[in-house]
């Protein structure tokens, strides 16, 4: 019953600028992370997964992305010829395992810090203290979001996630859905 009256009860215009803000955000974002890379947000996606999950299967990748499995084989290939992964046999014949290249790994970083920079100029505005409640308040909004493992993994997409470490809500919510934490 709780739930029904702050549903009922929230200011239509706080919901109407708070998807106004995660639509600013997520353009700005893909917009520097594209001009940063000179390549589309599959690849982007491809880079930053391999990053931190070396030796994705295809599969893997196209479920972090949120993309289809011929979209990221093109991505793959494209990446590959570009110098950025290559490939390796998976754990069998028909798998096949990418990993990032130095150039790749460079130019994941690039990404990261581009994504990173648009960040901080949205966050510049506020105070510390207003950093402080709007940290606890993304947490909270982001581990309700979180339903998934296989989501969790494309919610962070293009997260750097050294920056949150184990103190990621996304990830500390599925340990808990799967009580390991």
């Amino acid at each position: 019953m709780q739930h029904t009256y702050i549903w009922e009860n929230m200011s239509p215009q706080l919901v109407n600028m708070l998807g106004a803000l995660s639509l600013a955000l997520a353009d700005a974002q893909i917009e520097a992370v594209q001009k940063a890379s000179g390549i589309g947000t599959a690849g982007c996606a491809t880079l930053v997964a391999l990053g931190h999950y070396p030796n994705l299967t295809i599969r893997e990748i196209a479920t972090i992305a949120g993309l289809s499995h011929s979209v990221i084989v093109r991505t793959v290939e494209a990446l590959v010829g570009a110098g950025l992964i290559t490939k390796a046999p998976g754990k069998d014949k028909r798998e096949v395992t990418s990993h990032l290249t130095p150039e790749g790994k460079r130019l994941r970083d690039d990404l990261i810090h581009a994504r990173e920079s648009v960040l901080k100029k949205a966050l510049i505005t506020l105070s510390p203290q207003n950093q402080d409640v709007l940290h606890g308040l993304v947490s909270q909004m982001l581990e309700n979001m979180t339903t998934s493992r296989d989501q969790s993994d494309h919610l962070c997409r293009l997260c750097d996630e050294d920056a949150c470490g184990p103190d990621c809500p996304v990830e500390m919510r599925v340990r808990g859905m799967h009580g390991d934490g």
